[in-house]
């Protein structure tokens, strides 16, 4: 990456000017082609014989958010809903009108042929089957991370979707976003040097943020279909929590691996044009949130990526900790030989220093320990072979990216997804992004309840014995 310092230069004039634009006027979008080509498409009228008519199965917390971007996407509208949960079928119709259709049974609204493409945010123990029944259904696919619960289930994901040939898009948005995309330039053009570590966490204090959400006043057998739930596993009998705080359970959901380290790797991938690294290790426990669940609520991993074409070898050290004084807080940060990028959901800043070419003398040193007249020989030799200019670091002024005011990337990557299903072109995370992200989070479960190293393969996409 050393060797690209004219793109860089290029790209620093680009974002400084973008900044200061944006200073003057957070409406301005001509920063971004790819996001201006988008404002366009939203601006153009659709016929109703191109409406795309949306099934949503899953209408919780993520799947309510899901439909509400999908439906500021011009040219969709919401047909079918599917829940096993009563409560929310009567919500679906209070949003979306009496007359829509609903149903505890997902192969129902799959059936539909009124349905042309699907939003599955059901409990991650549900992702693949569904996934794979509505592709074999004809039905174009949107599928909340992670893709799998398990990574013995993504090749057969992968060749439903391949069979098919719908289109199918994950659901991490920020893979989306116009700060993943420009820091993304950034990246490529050697802003930060040499990449050798990426820290990246999410930090959370709140009992809502450790997912004890409110649970409904008549939550039980009647309302909730809890045979269909947990079908194809052990009977065992109704429990609110496994249901309504299903991410809390393995045998529903995937743990702060599964739902966060994947937002922070899908990102980073997006950055780095990574395919994923090759060894996984993680350590973790349960230090609060001792409310029956049977994941931790504090984990760290670290991951090695081998060096490729699009990336040097570097560290990735991830974090999430639900109770942290540090309150609700997250990020990544790259740190490369030149610089350190720091991005958030509303942008990034590249912090420059460069090391001086002289390598230092005197201070915290071995200098002092010599007799007088040897240190002063070796301070006349340093500055004859170092000028004054090459005794110093260098440093630029912090490159500053902010996107726009109400930029929504969950809306954009929506965005990308009907564009697909409308026009048949490529999405952003199809599931070969997806599971590559998936997998060696769900490795990192494994490398903390099996206490051992994980190694994957991530171009062929496979764990290594």
């Amino acid at each position: 990456m050393k060797g690209s310092s004219p793109s860089r230069r290029h790209f620093l004039q680009q974002v400084s000017g973008t900044a200061l634009a944006l200073a003057a006027s957070q409406s301005s979008l001509a920063f971004a082609d790819q996001w201006q080509n988008r404002v366009d498409s939203y601006s153009r009228k659709i016929s109703p014989n191109d409406k795309i008519r949306i099934g949503v199965i899953g209408i919780g917390i993520q799947g309510n958010n899901d439909l509400n971007a999908a439906l500021k996407v011009p040219g969709t509208e919401v047909v079918a809903a599917c829940d096993l949960y009563r409560g929310r079928l009567e919500r679906a119709r209070e949003l979306h009108g009496k007359d829509l259709f609903v149903t505890a049974d997902y192969r129902e609204l799959l059936l539909r042929k009124d349905v042309d493409a699907v939003i599955i945010a059901t409990s991650d123990h549900w992702h693949s089957r569904i996934t794979i029944d509505a592709l074999e259904r004809g039905k174009a696919v949107y599928c909340e991370k992670p893709m799998v619960h398990k990574i013995s289930q993504g090749p057969a994901v992968l060749e439903a979707w391949r069979k098919s040939k719908k289109t199918m898009q994950v659901g991490s948005q920020r893979v989306s976003s116009i700060s993943t995309i420009k820091a993304r330039e950034a990246f490529r053009s050697g802003a930060i040097g040499q990449l050798s570590t990426i820290e990246a966490n999410f930090d959370r204090q709140s009992a809502l943020g450790a997912w004890e959400y409110t649970m409904p006043t008549d939550g039980s057998p009647e309302t909730v279909d809890w045979k269909r739930y947990i079908q194809g596993m052990p009977d065992e009998p109704y429990d609110p929590k496994k249901f309504f705080w299903w991410r809390n359970y393995q045998a529903f959901g995937t743990g702060v691996a599964g739902d966060l380290f994947i937002h922070l790797l899908s990102g980073i991938h997006a950055i780095t044009d990574s395919k994923g690294p090759e060894k996984i290790y993680s350590s973790a426990q349960l230090a609060y949130w001792k409310d029956g669940r049977d994941v931790p609520d504090v984990m760290a991993g670290v991951m090695q990526y081998p060096e490729t074409k699009e990336h040097p070898e570097f560290q990735l050290m991830l974090r999430v900790n639900f109770i942290s004084g540090n309150n609700e807080s997250g990020g990544m940060k790259l740190i490369g030989s030149e610089g350190v990028l720091e991005w958030s959901d509303n942008g990034f800043t590249i912090r420059h220093h460069k090391m001086s070419k002289a390598p230092g003398i005197g201070g915290w040193d071995a200098l002092a320990t010599y007799p007088k007249e040897m240190q002063e020989t070796l301070m006349t030799q340093y500055n004859q072979k170092y000028s004054a200019a090459e005794q110093l670091d260098q440093t630029d002024p912090d490159t500053v990216f902010q996107v726009p005011v109400n930029y929504d990337d969950h809306v954009e990557h929506f965005g990308h997804f009907f564009e697909g299903v409308r026009n048949g072109t490529p999405v952003v995370e199809d599931p070969v992004f997806g599971f590559r992200a998936a997998a060696p989070c769900l490795a990192a479960n494994e490398s903390y309840f099996q206490n051992k190293i994980i190694r994957w393969d991530p171009v062929n996409m496979k764990l290594i014995s």
